[in-house]
């Protein structure tokens, strides 16, 4: 009998996950939304306002209708006087990709925070965790002989990091040195060390962002105006009112809840805080274009056709 040929092995089917980036006010949310309907999708948010709790009208949260009709992940994590980090979201992140995927599903990562998105593409170091002591260390021998001598004694431990931090960036110099010393290792081997959660994972880009600034301006200025009609400034003083939040914590700090925390401290009125807010949110927009162009294999939709969007990201799918 004629032995049989080995069998070959399937072939391995990387998951897939899309990244559908975009300005603040673009209308990733209601594109996110329509996808779902046609492909077998679960949202998770990248934005760090959205994990907070009790911050709805502010961030354009997803209604808990809209949340019922397709699951949405890393919204509603944290109370507002509660830290998040990169870090955090990255775990979180994955942490939710895992559970999609085993589910048979594929996740859409969807919001306006391009740190995170980032994170997730470029990933984090996971550098040690600071030393109060090491860095009072490091500071009173800087007093003693400057930051520059610092900055030499940087560069023959980890001549990387000197090129790419500069003799007068105290802050940086004292964190690459306080690395090296807790934990032996130059910070840029920390830095080159990392993992992300789309390592090994297929991703699709979108961009979905005006083609002209004047439309974005107006989405974003109408969107403001929609929150205010929701009753924003109530959030915004319910929020106050609890005694234990101040602007130092990071959620207040989100566009639109500073301007109108602020209006209520009776800095300015209501009519200029709305116009602060929307001039804030359109600087965002602006700083969030300028990461978003630099990414190249991204493929840009104009929120102006949702249709055609939708078509595209289909036909993106249906030929892989």
């Amino acid at each position: 009998m004629k032995p049989q040929a080995p069998m070959k092995p399937p072939a391995l089917i990387k998951p897939r996950a899309v990244l559908l980036m975009g300005p603040t006010g673009a209308g990733k949310s209601d594109l996110a939304l329509a996808l779902a309907s046609r492909l077998p999708l679960e949202i998770v948010s990248v934005d760090s306002a959205l994990v907070y709790r009790s911050m709805d009208i502010g961030t354009a949260k997803p209604s808990a209708a809209e949340r019922a009709l397709v699951p949405h992940h890393l919204i509603d994590l944290l109370d507002p006087a509660q830290a998040y980090s990169a870090g955090q979201f990255l775990r979180d992140a994955q942490a939710a990709m895992r559970a999609i995927q085993a589910r048979g599903r594929l996740p859409l990562l969807t919001g306006g925070t391009m740190m995170y998105f980032h994170a997730l593409t470029h990933g984090i170091a996971e550098l040690p965790p600071a030393d109060a002591g090491l860095r009072a260390d490091i500071a009173a021998r800087a007093a003693n002989v400057g930051w520059a001598a610092l900055h030499g004694e940087l560069a023959r431990i980890d001549p990387a990091a000197a090129q790419r931090i500069h003799a007068n960036d105290p802050q940086r110099i004292q964190r690459a040195l306080e690395v090296f010393q807790l934990s032996g290792r130059p910070i840029s081997e920390w830095q080159r060390d990392r993992r992300t959660p789309l390592d090994g994972v297929e991703v699709l880009e979108f961009v979905l962002a005006p083609p002209g600034r004047p439309d974005l301006h107006r989405r974003i200025e109408q969107r403001f105006e929609r929150m205010m009609a929701r009753g924003f400034i109530d959030e915004v003083a319910a929020l106050r009112a609890r005694g234990d939040l101040t602007l130092a914590h990071a959620s207040m700090r989100s566009v639109g809840y500073r301007q109108l925390w602020r209006h209520l401290e009776g800095e300015y009125g209501l009519e200029e805080a709305v116009s602060r807010a929307i001039t804030a949110t359109r600087q965002l927009a602006k700083r969030q274009m300028t990461w978003l162009r630099r990414r190249p294999s991204a493929t840009w939709l104009d929120p102006a056709h949702p249709e055609q969007a939708q078509s595209v990201i289909f036909a993106a799918f249906s030929c892989r």
